[in-house]
Formats: C-alpha cells, structure tokens, sequence
C-alpha cells in the first residue's frame, strides 16, 4: 500500500496540481492585497468612506454591555451583532472578478500560443510531405499504363 501511496504522489498529475496550489495560494495574498490596499480604498473614497471593507447594516440589537464603536464592524461581529457586512463582500466580490479576469487572460494566451503552435506544427508537416519525393511507380502500374495506351493508339475497325 505504502509503494501504491508513493507512486499515486509522484505522479506528475498530483506534483503540478501541489505546485499550482501553491502558486495559487500566494497568488491570491497578491490579489487580497491588490483588492484591500490598493482598489478598495480608491472605491471607498469615491463613496465617501476610507475602508470600505467595514461597510455594513446591524439587523439586530447591540448587546447593553458593549461598550465599543457603533461603527466598528469587526467588534459589532465579536459582540455578536447580526450584521449585513456589504462592504466585505464587495471586497470578496472585487478579489474575485480579479482572480477571474486574470484567469482568463492566462488561459486566453495559453490557446493562442497553442493554436500558433499547432499552425506551425501543421506548415511543417506540409513542408516535409511537398519535400518528400513521391514513390517509384510500380513496374506492373507502367506496363499496364503502356498498354492502356496502346490500345487507346490502334484503329477501331
């Protein structure tokens, strides 16, 4: 069982995926960091507010020994405040659209560098086959060609 296990991981399906995971998870720091450093300010600004990730709308009381801010979203949460926190998922919805939108501009180069792969791959198959001298006619397909001839060359009577 132990040699099945190892031979499952050293596949080479198994190790890219591990390493796309990995990619994948500091990539997504990236992103996160992108979306709440850099887009989300610039948005929350444009909407009056400087951190748009706290945006939100209590739907219930807040508890009679809170004595916190009424505005801070993330210790309303701890209190245990139900909360519509709008602006934490605008910010999950924004890191995601760049995710996606990255995605498939990957993806979207990867096919046009396939489809010019496969173009040259199929010029070069027609360079090779134009280059290649036909075969020698048969002996048997000349003579029967000659008397094809022949017989179409004599007089009907």
């Amino acid at each position: 069982m132990l040699k099945e296990f190892k031979a499952f991981i050293m596949r080479g399906n198994v190790l890219d995926l591990a390493v796309a995971v990995i990619i994948g998870a500091a990539f997504g720091k990236i992103v996160t960091s992108l979306t709440d450093d850099v887009l989300m300010p610039i948005i929350g600004k444009i909407f009056g507010g400087l951190d748009f990730s706290s945006y939100f709308v209590a739907l219930g009381p807040v508890p009679a020994n809170y004595g916190g801010s009424l505005t801070d979203y993330a210790a309303l949460k701890k209190a245990g405040v139900p909360l519509l926190g709008y602006g934490a998922f605008v910010t999950q919805l924004v890191n995601f659209l760049i995710v996606a939108f990255i995605i498939f501009m990957i993806l979207r180069a990867v096919n046009k560098a396939a489809a010019l792969i496969e173009r040259e791959a199929a010029r070069l198959r027609r360079e090779e086959e134009a280059a290649v001298p036909p075969a020698p006619e048969p002996v048997e397909i000349a003579l029967l060609r000659e008397i094809r001839d022949e017989l179409k060359a004599r007089p009907r009577a």
